[in-house]
């Protein structure tokens, strides 16, 4: 899966469709639905190449989805309550994504995964994929078990070895415990970046977020904009957000994505393991 930021350049674009053409597997990419709505260039760039999977999250996705359908692509919404499930039960969308509060990054705060799954698991109309602090074989078998078709992790991989991140926000997330994650907006506010009240992001705790979390708004300042974009570009991660989930408890020693595939896939033995205790 390939993430698109609010406003990718002409050059970013480039960069992933090349790379997207040089893959024999099938691949993905989502989106904020909300950069969406004004400007479809990004999707329809994407949709040149093939995707196999679209995702859209955080807005109204009813024209992304229009065109997704059109070029005849899978297209899956991710959800954070009751009401973006109801509109994600429409024909434009095939695959609904449950993100409980737990989970990193961007989202709704509202709903844990476990809830959110079980109401979108009892339509029983569409593939239903959990997210949302989901670290480990137990926490995969327990969202299958819920009726999931399949978990979508994310933190737990912020430590692989073929992860992009700087090396202070890798060793930040190993050094992090369950305790040690917010939910706040002031990372946005501070970058002035435009997301909508309802679309706080969780992170890791960190002197910023522990001045700042309470606030909701505040007046553009651009030396406070012009500090985070400092602290981001160096990786300072006092100041800068290391966006995290709660299953952040679960990030070890840096070890390749494929070692960390493999201890999630003991799922298979914890399910065996509960049948058999249940028999």
């Amino acid at each position: 899966m390939i993430g698109s930021p609010a406003t990718p350049t002409a050059d970013w674009i480039e960069q992933q469709t090349q790379f997207v053409e040089s893959l024999s597997t099938p691949w993905g990419v989502g989106f904020m639905a909300w950069a969406l709505e004004t400007d479809l260039s990004p999707l329809e760039a994407f949709l040149e190449f093939g995707p196999s999977l679209v995702t859209l999250s955080f807005g109204d996705v009813t024209r992304a989805a229009a065109v997704a359908h059109e070029a005849g692509v899978l297209t899956a919404m991710q959800v954070g309550n009751a009401a973006d499930l109801e509109r994600a039960m429409a024909d434009d969308i095939d695959i609904i994504i449950a993100r409980g509060a737990e989970g990193g990054g961007h989202g709704r705060n509202e709903a844990g995964t476990l809830p959110l799954l079980q109401l979108a698991t009892a339509q029983h109309q569409k593939p239903v994929v959990a997210a949302g602090g989901i670290g480990t074989a137990r926490g995969i078998a327990a969202v299958l078990s819920a009726g999931a078709e399949a978990a979508w992790i994310g933190t737990r991989f912020l430590s692989a070895a073929e992860s992009s991140g700087h090396g202070n926000m890798k060793s930040a997330a190993r050094n992090a415990g369950l305790d040690d994650t917010i939910y706040t907006r002031a990372f946005d506010l501070a970058q002035q970046l435009p997301w909508a009240p309802e679309f706080g992001g969780r992170a890791l705790r960190n002197e910023f977020s522990d001045k700042h979390a309470d606030l909701s708004s505040w007046e553009p300042n651009d030396a406070l904009r012009e500090q985070m974009d400092q602290a981001r570009s160096e990786a300072l991660t006092d100041i800068a957000p290391v966006y995290a989930g709660e299953a952040v408890q679960f990030v070890g020693a840096e070890q390749p994505a494929a070692e960390i595939m493999q201890e999630l896939c003991g799922f298979r033995q914890v399910l065996g393991q509960t049948a058999r205790r249940f028999a």
